[in-house]
């Protein structure tokens, strides 16, 4: 929740990659809020307020994933808000003729978000979307402890520029 918080003020694509890991923790932990409570959030040094706080957010998290049918897979409408606002701001950045850097950094990442498109990404959605989807999935592999290639680091990150691009453009 603090670092929600903090990251929503100062960079919305590290927000959103973080509440798709804090969604991830949930399913983890089969959203229940005991279960959570007792094994990860003691881990941290709370006092009893912040503790408090701290579950009270996460309920209320669990709460809508189950409410939005998003338990398994999916993200809360709050999240998809967000997104949607960042593919927005994605679009006006692109129409915007003051901003040739973005475009070309849009440009370089385009045919890796097609090859990632072509391999199964979502294509309903948008390039946005997958590209916080790949960036978020090299994350959670090295989180794993997995290796990720020289080959993968190199393909996304241009898709990783459009992303900080789009950070440094982007406001609440």
């Amino acid at each position: 929740m603090y670092i929600a918080r903090k990251l929503r003020q100062r960079n919305i694509v590290a927000y959103v990659l973080y509440m798709m890991q804090v969604e991830d923790t949930l399913r983890a932990y089969n959203l229940d809020i005991e279960r959570l409570q007792r094994e990860y959030l003691t881990r941290f040094d709370y006092d009893d307020e912040q503790l408090d706080e701290v579950t009270e957010w996460y309920a209320g998290l669990i709460e809508m994933m189950q409410m939005e049918m998003c338990q398994k897979t999916g993200h809360v409408q709050a999240l998809s808000n967000v997104i949607a606002d960042m593919e927005q701001r994605h679009a006006e950045l692109l129409d915007d003729a003051q901003k040739p850097f973005y475009q070309a950094a849009y440009g370089a990442a385009l045919p890796v978000l097609n090859e990632l498109r072509s391999k199964g990404m979502d294509e309903e959605v948008g390039d946005v979307a997958n590209a916080l989807d790949a960036v978020y999935g090299v994350t959670l592999l090295k989180m794993q402890g997995r290796t990720v290639s020289p080959e993968t680091s190199a393909a996304l990150a241009p898709v990783t520029r459009m992303l900080e691009l789009l950070a440094e453009n982007y406001e609440s």
